[in-house]
């Protein structure tokens, strides 16, 4: 019952009590008619529709501004006529709805709903919900017919190319001056300790000293990239700057995924996924500024804490960093580990210049990043 059927309601029986108490015979017919009106209303509602209802989409994942279309199509299932209703499906913050007409059995009711995809996110698409009701809104009865489904709309990215001949591209690793037991890089030979991997064993040399000899490696370790960018929203200067910075982080991972770099991104005190780009695009489209992400303002010790073997890091940052902020910050970093920061402030003219013993890269439009990057790595 809608809140005007509870209004109607309690006239009802108010006027009903009051007419037979005042002996006031208009008052009591206005209470049956305002009854009746409930109970025709009821009538409506009883029964149960037999919808079958679908919605049908391209893909679930889509660039900021690209077209997508859903279908929704809505079928009577069942073997007898479905009186009139309407359906309406939440997307995002908003909702479509529309009216569903007289279905017989078998027959069917699409429409095409047009999905707003300008703004970065994650939409929330359904569950789409049948209403069934009376003309005056007394009364209603609701049915979801779908579960909901999540859409990602990934933020802007460009092709970063020939970022890795210079800064993490590695496909033995770098060579470290400590023996391993197992390794690709042959070092040495010695002689054979208990407990040692037999498939280690050079059996030429055996055979020809007469006792066991196993290979040494060199220790190697590849690249591993820690990606950061903070989500306080001091940091930036406005909800579109913040996009600007998205769009890099995004940008650079989805880089370093292509050329199977190891990688660790994170964004405020979330951890993206890196199987496979696709992932970390969906964890993109879930950035948000948050006040409570405080702890990624200290770039030092955030990275220190998360990522410690990192030997390259690359932060993304908002143009409210000064640079007297960020060169004492970066001061407490390992100095053997190669440090890049990216300040996104839109409009601005692009710069590379040392940061101490790092490197500031000014972002002013995600279109500079690709000539930005070959110059910072030079």
């Amino acid at each position: 019952m809608t809140n005007l059927g509870w209004v109607v309601l309690t006239a009802t029986v108010s006027a009903i009590i009051a007419g037979i108490a005042l002996g006031w015979a208009e008052l009591a017919v206005l209470g049956v008619v305002a009854g009746s009106a409930l109970i025709l209303a009821a009538l409506q509602t009883i029964g149960r529709s037999t919808y079958s209802v679908a919605i049908n989409l391209p893909s679930t994942r889509v660039k900021v501004g690209e077209q997508l279309n859903a279908e929704i199509v809505v079928q009577n299932s069942g073997r007898r006529l479905v009186l009139p209703a309407y359906l309406r499906v939440p997307i995002g913050a908003n909702a479509a709805q529309f009216s569903i007409p007289l279905l017989r059995a078998g027959r069917s009711h699409d429409e095409l709903v047009v999905i707003p995809t300008a703004q970065r996110g994650v939409i929330e698409m359904g569950p789409a919900t049948s209403v069934r009701g009376d003309v005056l809104s007394l009364m209603h009865r609701s049915v979801e017919w779908t579960e909901p489904i999540e859409l990602f709309v990934h933020p802007e990215i460009v092709r970063l190319s020939g970022t890795g001949s210079g800064l993490m591209r590695d496909l033995e690793g770098q060579s470290l001056q400590i023996i391993a037991d197992s390794d690709i890089s042959f070092h040495a030979l010695r002689e054979y300790i208990p407990g040692d991997d037999r498939r280690h064993i050079h059996w030429k040399t055996s055979a020809r000293i007469g006792d066991l000899m196993v290979r040494q490696f060199d220790d190697t370790r590849r690249t591993r990239t820690a990606l950061l960018c903070t989500t306080h929203p001091d940091e930036y200067a406005d909800e579109a700057e913040f996009e600007l910075a998205a769009s890099v982080f995004a940008s650079l991972g989805v880089q370093a995924l292509r050329e199977e770099r190891e990688l660790v991104a994170l964004a405020g005190d979330q951890k993206l996924r890196i199987e496979v780009p696709v992932r970390f695009l969906d964890g993109c489209s879930r950035l948000e500024l948050n006040e409570d992400h405080r702890r990624s303002y200290q770039l030092g010790p955030w990275l220190a804490q998360e990522v410690p073997d990192a030997s390259v890091a690359i932060f993304v940052v908002g143009s409210r960093r000064s640079a007297n902020e960020l060169r004492e910050q970066l001061a407490r970093i390992d100095k053997s580990m190669m440090v890049l920061v990216l300040r996104c402030e839109r409009g601005a003219s692009p710069q590379v210049r040392p940061l101490g013993d790092a490197t500031s890269v000014r972002v002013g439009a995600l279109s500079d990043l690709p000539r930005l990057m070959q110059r910072a790595v030079r």
